[in-house]
């Protein structure tokens, strides 16, 4: 066979001979360029991905972690390792920021390990995620106004919280998770009232009444149920509804003796020595 081979060599030209061998030599070259990224990992156990990963998460190297998970979970995709690496993606998510990321690794696990004993701190990792968003923290700064706020997030977490404390309550998770809810109905029902009250400035008074019943309703216990009967009080008087207003002011006069609102309106006082109102 070679010296077949070394036989149809011998018709060719030197020149050409050189040609061939140039060209074979560029095929290699150019193989060992598109296969020159090595994967370092390959061949590794699924135990030594998943030490690497959590070595990595360790050192807030989130993208090392991300992918070595990644890796386990595509070549290991059964066992324990590889749900573990799924929480863990979770939580790698969550950390370096991508929220949307982190929510769809909650939601893949709980579709693929429904009674998986890490459940309940999936819930919690689910309820953090949206528990703050960024333009909570940035609205005093901007001025935004209250009718603009999304509080998509904020009811996506309570949900989270909530599903938590109901499905398990003697979690490790739970006792925060209540401290958390709490606050959540809290800024919900706050950030209905904002948008009640922008709809009474605007003369929106059906609107602005609507919103703040739902308040009354829906979030009972919250403190701000006593602006919210306030506000329902002047929207019924605008709208010339002097019993709905009558009304309103009795349960307001009942739970909330002597409410700062009969002296003060709607405008809550401002802090001048707070810095954020010397923008």
């Amino acid at each position: 066979m070679a010296a077949h081979a070394l036989a149809l060599l011998k018709p060719l030209s030197s020149l050409t001979r050189l040609a061939l061998a140039s060209l074979c030599l560029a095929l290699v070259a150019g193989c060992s360029t598109t296969s020159g990224k090595v994967d370092p990992t390959a061949g590794w156990s699924a135990e030594r991905l998943y030490t690497q990963a959590r070595a990595d998460m360790s050192s807030n190297n989130w993208s090392e972690a991300r992918k070595n998970l990644e890796s386990l979970e595509a070549r290991y995709p059964f066992g324990l390792y590889a749900q573990q690496a799924l929480i863990d993606q979770a939580y790698v998510n969550w950390k370096d920021e991508e929220p949307e990321q982190a929510r769809a690794s909650i939601d893949r696990f709980m579709q693929q390990y429904p009674n998986h004993p890490g459940t309940d701190y999936m819930l919690y990792l689910k309820g953090m995620i949206t528990f703050t968003p960024p333009s909570a923290i940035l609205s005093n700064v901007t001025r935004q106004d209250p009718s603009e706020r999304d509080p998509k997030g904020l009811r996506e977490s309570y949900e989270a919280f909530n599903e938590l404390i109901q499905r398990y309550p003697d979690s490790r998770y739970t006792p925060d998770a209540r401290k958390r809810a709490a606050w959540l109905v809290n800024t919900i029902a706050e950030n209905e009232i904002h948008v009640a009250q922008y709809y009474y400035k605007r003369g929106a008074y059906v609107a602005a009444a609507n919103r703040a019943q739902t308040v009354v309703t829906d979030f009972e216990g919250a403190p701000i149920a006593e602006k919210a009967l306030y506000l329902m009080m002047l929207s019924y008087e605008k709208l010339q509804l002097p019993e709905l207003a009558a009304d309103a002011r009795r349960v307001l006069d009942q739970n909330f003796p002597n409410s700062k609102y009969h002296q003060q309106g709607l405008d809550e006082p401002v802090n001048y020595w707070n810095p954020i109102n010397w923008l």
